[in-house]
């Protein structure tokens, strides 16, 4: 570049005024604001709306016996003794152990077979695969009480009644939703991915589980945390399979639901639900802990369909 060249540059820099005003807002950027502050106090408000009772929840939990049920959500005084009068109250541990158990094994069991399944008909072309898949989801139709003595009748037949089996047992075959789900998942793969794994001589367990399962693994964290809540909040299955059993077996739901009855006034309790306010607490907090963690799958995971869409 020449001296004249530069020297021209630099003029015409001098010359260009520099009033550093900021841009002027006009009526549509004032509208605009409005917008987003009216959107953000709306926010705020259904969060508020939704965080109420867990804040009652907490609340409840801190009080005296004859002031659980009133709508303060600042206690005088504190109870802070209910925390730990409630390990000898009632057998928590035993119960969140078997929830967790239960749940653990129950979400695993469904997230490998669904997936298993799923993939089958997402890789594989074979005579009447629409036809079986529309089969597969026209059994999510079926409610449940159509279906409970049937399957109550199997694991009598079985003689595991009483047992944690049945609660976690059916998982081992898949479920209808969860099958679709993953499916939808795997369709967005590429397909050449397992072409050319095949060309190297890959098994079909091979190219499962050595490349849809890694490339699938926001689904099936999402499928286990859904199955997981499902598993934990299961009040039905615990009162068919495990009511006949000891306290010290029971679920969290059933568990709860047995403290329910015991502090009952009606069934000669003393109304001690600071008790059950206190279990109801600590027995969502591993809940809570397991979606914080697994959050960040939830939007992987929309993120991913939505750049296969």
């Amino acid at each position: 570049m020449s001296v004249d060249v530069v020297q021209t540059q630099i003029g015409a820099l001098h010359t260009t005024p520099v009033t550093g005003r900021q841009p002027r807002r006009g009526p549509g950027d004032y509208g605009r604001l409005l917008g987003r502050l009216v959107v953000v106090l709306l926010l705020i408000g259904f969060a508020l709306v939704f965080l109420y009772p867990f804040a009652w929840l907490i609340a409840a939990s801190l009080k005296a016996r004859e002031n659980v049920f009133d709508n303060t959500l600042l206690p005088s005084p504190v109870h802070w003794s209910n925390y730990a009068d409630v390990w000898d109250q009632l057998p928590l541990l035993h119960w969140m152990f078997n929830s967790v158990t239960i749940a653990v094994l129950a979400a695993t069991a469904v997230a490998v077979s669904s997936s298993v399944v799923a993939f089958g008909f997402a890789y594989f072309r074979f005579p009447l695969r629409n036809v079986l898949f529309g089969l597969v989801l026209g059994t999510m139709m079926l409610p449940a009480s159509v279906t409970m003595i049937p399957t109550y009748l199997i694991w009598k037949n079985l003689g595991v009644l009483g047992t944690w089996i049945p609660l976690f047992g059916a998982n081992l075959f898949g479920s209808a939703f969860y099958i679709f789900l993953q499916r939808q998942f795997f369709l967005g793969l590429p397909r050449e991915l397992f072409e050319a794994a095949r060309i190297d001589g890959a098994s079909y367990w091979s190219m499962f589980w050595r490349i849809a399962m890694p490339l699938a693994k926001p689904s099936f964290i999402i499928v286990f945390l859904f199955e997981f809540q499902a598993s934990w909040n299961n009040l039905q299955g615990a009162l068919i399979y495990l009511n006949g059993g000891t306290t010290d077996g029971f679920t969290v739901p059933l568990g709860i639901s047995y403290a329910m009855t015991r502090y009952s006034p009606t069934n000669g309790g003393h109304g001690d639900y600071q008790f059950v306010m206190v279990a109801a607490l600590l027995v969502t907090l591993p809940l809570l802990a397991l979606f914080a963690v697994g959050q960040r799958y939830f939007i992987e995971g929309v993120a991913t369909q939505g750049r296969k869409g």
